[in-house]
């Protein structure tokens, strides 16, 4: 099933509206049909740690933006995304390394 892991965002029921724009006729031929819908969230698998094993998980964009921006603010985020330390381990590591110079 397509549900966020953390959030719980999942499939939405709607409409959708198509514009019949300069359509000779009277006012019922301009009237935009409207046909059911599904909105879906946009899920990614993302390897989370919890309670220090990796779980595949599918969590919405919008969360995983809000776990980049409170590691970035200095915040605890509430996942631990194991790509991001991987990241983490490889920036501290270029800054480890001296810049070589060229002639």
């Amino acid at each position: 099933m397509s549900v966020c892991y953390h959030c719980g965002k999942g499939i939405l029921l709607g409409r959708s509206h198509t514009h019949h724009r300069g359509v000779a006729g009277g006012r019922w031929k301009k009237r935009a049909p409207k046909t059911q819908r599904l909105f879906r969230p946009n899920l990614q698998k993302v390897q989370i740690l919890e309670n220090g094993k990796k779980l595949t998980v599918k969590v919405c964009s919008k969360c995983i933006k809000r776990v980049k921006k409170d590691i970035r603010d200095g915040a605890r985020p509430f996942l631990t995304l194991v790509t991001l330390q991987n990241l983490k381990v490889r920036q501290e590591a270029a800054q480890k390394e001296q810049p070589i110079a060229t002639l």
